[in-house]
């Protein structure tokens, strides 16, 4: 019998909130794993218990991290923002200069400097696609038209991915996200509406909603995109881009009411206005998705919110 190595995957963003759970997959699925980042909080390290995973204090942004880190690596999943749709939109440069540059440098080095498989990066399909004026799931086939630098810095990236295809014939697969939520996922950064509503609920704390509550948009569980990217690595997928949603849409006003089910708990709410930029209507149509991870069942909103709820009541 021939004895095969396995194969190792550096993960950029390891201990984020999507990127810890990424690696808990992985290792499922029988890679190993380098588990890279900064690691200025160590809290999701607490779950990377297993002799598979390498931890690798890194920064994003150092060019000499990068090239060590891609030693001996066969696929990259690229994890990393340094920003959030909400610092993104107080200074779009910090995005050019970061996660642009960032993402940039390391394409290059993954073609220059390593024999790279592939590249996965998460993308936000709530925001690459802008405002459509549509009231149904918008497809990969839908345009693309930011409104926000955020969207515009993620879209970017996946077009320098398809240029470094094209030019040094290096695979990628772009993850356009919905709204992921669950376990683990922090509420300092004011990105994820329902951890930050959860845990103010909790807390008998105001929330904040924008506009009258009907904003759509589509939510997914984290542990569920998490399977999505580590099986990928085993597949020959037939689209270099695919939404990864619900296909679902969900008001504001109905994440409220489940998570006041799931906490046995009244929401206090004040109401402000939608900001220019905001999109009312965004909901994936995932079928590309589930056609080719079928064995993946998603996760319905409640079970999810419940779940979440769960966590916060045993961390109190």
């Amino acid at each position: 019998m021939i004895y095969m190595p396995k194969e190792k995957v550096l993960v950029l963003g390891a201990n984020g909130f999507l990127g810890s759970h990424v690696v808990d997959y992985l290792v499922e699925e029988g890679f190993l794993v380098r588990a890279f980042d900064m690691y200025a909080d160590y809290s999701n390290t607490r779950f990377f218990k297993n002799e598979a995973i390498e931890l690798f204090e890194g920064n994003f942004l150092n060019q000499t991290d990068i090239k060590d880190a891609l030693s001996d690596i066969s696929y990259v999943i690229h994890l990393v923002s340094t920003t959030n749709p909400a610092t993104a939109e107080s200074d779009p440069l910090i995005d050019i200069d970061t996660n642009i540059r960032g993402s940039v440098e390391l394409f290059q080095q993954c073609v220059s400097n390593a024999k790279i498989k592939k590249i996965i990066y998460s993308s936000s399909g709530g925001t690459v696609y802008g405002d459509h004026d549509i009231n149904r799931p918008i497809s990969e086939m839908d345009y693309t038209w930011p409104v926000s630098p955020y969207g515009i810095g993620k879209l970017t990236v996946e077009n320098y991915l398809h240029y470094f295809d094209k030019k040094f014939n290096q695979p990628y697969t772009v993850f356009r996200i919905a709204n992921p939520y669950g376990e683990r996922q922090p509420t300092a950064r004011k990105q994820g509406v329902i951890p930050i509503f959860t845990e103010k609920i909790m807390k008998d704390e105001l929330i904040t909603v924008l506009g009258d509550g009907s904003m759509i948009r589509d939510y997914i569980y984290v542990k569920d995109v998490a399977k999505i990217i580590a099986k990928s690595l085993k597949k020959t997928l037939k689209h270099s881009v695919y939404n990864v949603g619900s296909g679902e849409g969900h008001t504001v006003s109905e994440i409220i009411k489940e998570i006041e089910i799931a906490t046995q708990k009244k929401a206090k709410i004040e109401n402000r206005e939608v900001p220019s930029t905001f999109v009312n209507y965004s909901v994936l149509d995932n079928h590309r998705c589930a056609s080719e991870f079928p064995e993946v069942d998603l996760t319905d909103l409640k079970t999810g919110i419940f779940r979440l709820v769960t966590e916060f009541k045993a961390n109190k």
